[in-house]
C-alpha cells in the first residue's frame, strides 16, 4: 500500500508514549496496515451484498456501490486537538499547543475524486477503522493539501478544536520558521469568512475568534 502522513518529520511526538521516531514510524505504519485491511472488507461486504444499491445515507460519496471497487485508500494523517484550557488560559501558541488525539484520517478517492474519510483509532490494543464520511472534508483537505503541501506533505498538521467546532490546516513554511493556517470550513464559519480554505492566516487572526467560540459553546451547555 501507498500511504504517507501529514507530519513525518514529528513522527517522534506524533503519539503520547511512543517514545522513539522508529517505535512512531512503526505504529504509523501499524495503522496504515488497519486502514487498508478494513477498507478492503468495507468494500468486499458492499460490493457482494449490495449490489446495484446505494443504501440511504450511504458514508462515501458514491453513485453505486460498485463504484467501491475502484476506489483508493490514499494518503492518511493523524488529527491533532488543542486542550480547551490551554487555548483559555493562552498556555503558548496554536503550534506548541496542539496535541495528537490518537485518531488518524484517511483520505478515500475514487478516479482522483476524494470521496469520503475513514477514521482508525486503537480499541483494546487493535487498530481499526470506527467510521467512514466526511466526503465534504475529504474534497476540501486534497484541495488544501495540493495548495499548501510539499512533496512529502511533511509542513501540515490537521487540528480539530473541539470545543470551538473548527477544523485548521497549519502549515510551516518551507523558507522560515513561520507557521499559518488554512481555517477549514467549519473554521470559516465560526470566522464568518467568505475566503476558501486557500487563504491562510497568521495565528493573532484566529486566537481570539477560537477564544470566543469556545466559550460561547460551553456557555451554551450550562
Amino acid at each position: 500500500m501507498r500511504y504517507s502522513n501529514f507530519a513525518s518529520p514529528l513522527l517522534a511526538l506524533l503519539l503520547a508514549g511512543a517514545g522513539t521516531p522508529a517505535l512512531a514510524q512503526s505504529q504509523a505504519q501499524q495503522v496504515a496496515a488497519a486502514a487498508q485491511r478494513d477498507f478492503t472488507q468495507f468494500v468486499q461486504y458492499n460490493v457482494q451484498q449490495r449490489a446495484g444499491t446505494l443504501p440511504t445515507e450511504f458514508p462515501l460519496d458514491v453513485d453505486d456501490v460498485q463504484d467501491l471497487k475502484d476506489a483508493k485508500l490514499g494518503h492518511g494523517f493523524p488529527v491533532y486537538t488543542i486542550d480547551t484550557k490551554d487555548l483559555l488560559m493562552g498556555r503558548g501558541d496554536l503550534r506548541s499547543m496542539a496535541r495528537p488525539t490518537g485518531a488518524w484520517r484517511y483520505v478515500i478517492s475514487l478516479q482522483g475524486r476524494a470521496i469520503g474519510l475513514a477514521t482508525v483509532e486503537q480499541s483494546n490494543g487493535r487498530w481499526e477503522v470506527t467510521s467512514y464520511g466526511a466526503a465534504g472534508l475529504a474534497r476540501e483537505l486534497d484541495a488544501a493539501v495540493a495548495v499548501h503541501g510539499n512533496a512529502a506533505r511533511s509542513n501540515l498538521r490537521f487540528i480539530r478544536i473541539y470545543q470551538a467546532m473548527a477544523d485548521l490546516l497549519e502549515v510551516a513554511s518551507p523558507h522560515d520558521a513561520r507557521v499559518r493556517f488554512a481555517p477549514l470550513h467549519s473554521a470559516r464559519q465560526m470566522l464568518k469568512a467568505q475566503e476558501g480554505g486557500n487563504k491562510l492566516l497568521d495565528q493573532g487572526e484566529l486566537l481570539e475568534p477560537l477564544r470566543a467560540s469556545v466559550r460561547s459553546n460551553l456557555d451554551a451547555f450550562r
